[in-house]
């Protein structure tokens, strides 16, 4: 069988070496690179071929690629690679590793042309200054010949071992069986629908009730799909922590054989996995940074041997060989057939799977677990923010040659303050004098923090990366998009001002914030071969639809529940009000419900609040009414430690109740079957809170679709009410009570964004 690699793989693979060095940063981004190569070739004379398709084989390597140009003229190939700051600085296996790949698309030109002999060029082209850097080689064909060969051969023994795995997993995979006695009600409807997604290559929506074992419905049959479809990889996309951790265990039910047919793959954030957080990446400061390239084939290809390859396992590797743990799991993903991990693995702007699946021309599928949380993760990935009280904190700091760029900043942002009447104003684009100034400032500064990041203090290191992901922003904005200008009110402009330095005049925070990703998204859902996106509430369709940019002949289905509505009793409080207004009316009405419930059927609770602070007063009201009654509360910003703690007094045959905010940790993700958990207490609507930005978002979204108050704060609101609601019946055994306490429960459109199995309310 021919293992096809493509030429960058298969140069990133034979010649990188040395040290893990990333000081030559920060790289243009991709839409930088793409439109650096085009103003390249966009000077070349008539005649100039771009994006030459290439390949060729060795034994049984087929090696593929796309050559960026080449001049017949003049007989001369190039290699286009955009870069910012002095080339002087660029370490050396990064230009080795830039010529090895020029020299493969040499060989592949001059066999294809029947070439004896050719020039390579690999050009450098700034995208800050806009100019080129050339470096000419003469080669004869036959030496770059040997080159290839040379490449091919070191990878090939690789190559060998891939194909040998790549069978054994697809005979594994045909003979898989699901793993449990019997598909639970409504697990087996998602699982035809995900299978036939992944058989006819299109993009699944799926709601279906929590706790029918979405994760194991959704796995197995798109690893059943893999053979048949020729699928390289399956990305399992997760919001949350405990998300991951339920893939993994779905994942090592249905391997509880050897462990070896499948290689799985976690991808924690570089903050929990880098073991030496206070040193720079490099070999001069990292001990894990030197040498990394050299001692990575070892700890590769045992990482490779494993079956899972957890984030303590792999670890345990990577120190075992002396590399870094989260640069050895970015390699591990090129190697694994699936891979566990967040969200902006694939959907964020520089998200690696992504990246790694457009380079390697992989088939891929993804599944997008507790798909609601999709849309403000990607808002977020989609949105920047500079604020001047962090801008002053970094000019105090700044080196010397940071300093004219930052007071030209300080002059555009000053004057766009002065402009400014309301404390809330949108505007109709970010200034280009100040993006100018922001753009200037980080040319200035980033060619030196990446050499030395010590010699920057953490709040100039923080503007920075902000500014960056500012302008990023600023160059793709759009109708998807606002730009806003919130003034800070003076009490705290003083305290900026006695902490850093005398200022005069206001100070504000500056955000581009997206809307609507789904223009951001499409082309994510595009790349893969078949995209699953499922949850309890992934509804209404249109809401999701319009917002996600999911594609239009995408598949929409409503899974049945296992549940009936006898093993749930709802009631509805109609005469109590949680608005804002109301609140403190609201007290002894919810309390007085809360504390019957528990003296007619005593047990474990949840009770959900829209805010902490009207969770604390609803907890006193009710400790002074039931001081006997057990009681724990959520606070903010809980650790792991502490929102484990919260849970374990959800004990079997318990009494008590939990005070938990809505939409917070304990409203998702949450299983307490049996007696753990018998009911929960909803004293909101979980409506987003109304202020300026939220009503900017229900304006732009009412133009746009036509929906804005169902878009911006009903849809969004329920979402919460349905998630938290849904910790209750968690199997087919259980049966509790929900309380949801406000009259407007009562109101037909609300009723009907609640679970169709749900009793007659």
């Amino acid at each position: 069988m021919t293992y096809q690699v493509a030429v960058r793989a298969l140069c990133e693979f034979t010649a990188k070496q040395g040290d893990l060095d990333l000081r030559f940063t920060p790289s243009p981004t991709a839409s930088e690179g793409i439109a650096g190569h085009a103003a390249v070739t966009a000077r070349r004379r008539a005649g100039y071929e771009k994006e030459i398709r290439l390949s060729g084989t060795y034994q049984d390597l087929q090696v593929d690629g796309r050559a960026d140009g080449y001049d017949p003229d003049s007989n001369t190939l190039e290699e286009i690679k955009t870069h910012r700051g002095d080339l002087a600085r660029q370490p050396d296996n990064h230009r080795a590793l830039h010529w090895a790949q020029a020299c493969v698309y040499g060989w592949l030109l001059c066999q294809a042309r029947d070439l004896d002999e050719i020039d390579v060029c690999l050009l450098y082209y700034d995208v800050d200054t806009q100019t080129e850097t050339p470096f000419v080689r003469h080669y004869p064909a036959a030496d770059l010949r040997l080159m290839f060969e040379a490449h091919c051969e070191r990878f090939l023994a690789w190559a060998r071992r891939e194909v040998e795995h790549r069978a054994r997993r697809d005979d594994w995979l045909r003979a898989l069986r699901f793993p449990q006695s019997e598909f639970r009600t409504g697990q087996r409807q998602l699982a035809e629908a995900v299978y036939r997604a992944s058989r006819d290559g299109r993009c699944l929506v799926a709601q279906a009730p929590t706790g029918i074992g979405k994760t194991l419905g959704t796995l197995f049959p798109q690893l059943k799909a893999f053979p048949a479809q020729k699928l390289d990889k399956l990305f399992f996309l997760t919001a949350k922590t405990s998300g991951r951790r339920v893939a993994l265990d779905a994942l090592a039910s249905l391997d509880a054989g050897t462990g070896r047919s499948l290689r799985v793959l976690e991808l924690v954030a570089r903050d929990k996995a880098c073991e030496h957080p206070d040193l720079a990446c490099h070999g001069e400061s990292c001990p894990l940074a030197r040498g990394f390239y050299d001692r990575l084939p070892g700890a590769r290809s045992e990482a490779a041997s494993q079956g899972l390859n957890d984030q303590q396992r792999l670890r345990d590797i990577a120190l075992a060989y002396e590399v870094c743990p989260y640069y050895l799991s970015q390699e591990m993903a090129r190697w694994s057939d699936v891979v566990v991990g967040d969200y902006n693995y694939y959907f964020d702007q520089s998200a690696l799977l992504f990246a790694l699946t457009q380079a390697a021309d992989w088939r891929v599928c993804v599944l997008v677990d507790e798909a609601h949380n999709l849309l403000e993760r990607a808002r977020g990935m989609y949105s920047a923010e500079l604020d001047q009280g962090c801008f002053l904190a970094a000019r105090a700091g700044a080196p010397a040659h940071a300093r004219k760029s930052l007071q030209r900043i300080s002059r555009c942002w000053n004057a766009l303050n002065r402009e400014r009447d309301d404390t809330y104003q949108v505007l109709e684009a970010a200034p280009d004098s100040l993006l100018g100034a922001l753009q200037q400032f980080v040319a200035d500064v980033g060619e030196q923090i990446a050499v030395d990041p010590s010699a920057y203090d953490a709040d100039l290191q923080r503007f920075y990366f902000d500014a960056i992901q500012f302008c990023r922003m600023a160059e793709v904005f759009g109708d998807h998009s606002i730009f806003d200008c919130t003034l800070q009110p003076e009490r705290v402009r003083r305290g900026i001002a006695s902490e850093h330095q005398r200022t005069s005049g206001r100070l504000s925070r500056l955000c581009l914030r997206n809307v609507v990703p789904a223009t951001f998204l499409k082309p994510r859902y595009e790349q893969a071969h078949a995209t699953v996106l499922f949850s309890a509430t992934i509804g209404p369709q249109e809401f999701f639809s319009d917002l996600l940019g999911v594609p239009p002949d995408s598949t929409w289905l409503d899974v049945e529940s296992p549940f009936s509505a006898d093993q749930l009793t709802v009631h509805v409080a109609r005469h109590v009000s949680t608005r804002y207004a109301d609140r403190e009316a609201s007290l002894p009405l919810i309390v007085d419900i809360m504390s019957r419930q528990f003296d007619s059927m005593p047990g474990n609770y949840l009770a959900f609040f829209s805010s902490f602070a009207y969770l604390q007063q609803a907890l006193d009201a009710f400790v002074a009414r039931c001081p006997n009654v057990d009681v724990w509360r959520q606070t903010s910003g809980m650790s792991e430690v502490e929102r484990h703690a919260f849970l374990e007094r959800f004990v079997p045959a318990g009494r008590g109740i939990g005070f938990a905010v809505l939409g917070g940790a304990f409203g998702e993700g949450v299983d307490l079957p049996g007696d753990r958990l018998i009911g929960a207490f909803i004293a909101t609507l979980g409506i987003p809170q109304v202020n300026p930005v939220n009503q900017e978002f229900r304006e732009r979204l009412g133009g746009l679709f036509g929906r804005g108050y169902d878009y911006t704060y009903l849809y969004p609101g329920m979402q919460k009410v349905v998630q938290a609601a849904g910790r209750v019946i968690r199997a087919r055994g259980d049966r509790g009570v929900i309380h949801l306490m406000d009259d407007r429960f009562a109101q037909a459109r609300v009723r009907e964004l609640l679970p169709a199995w749900w009793p007659a309310r």
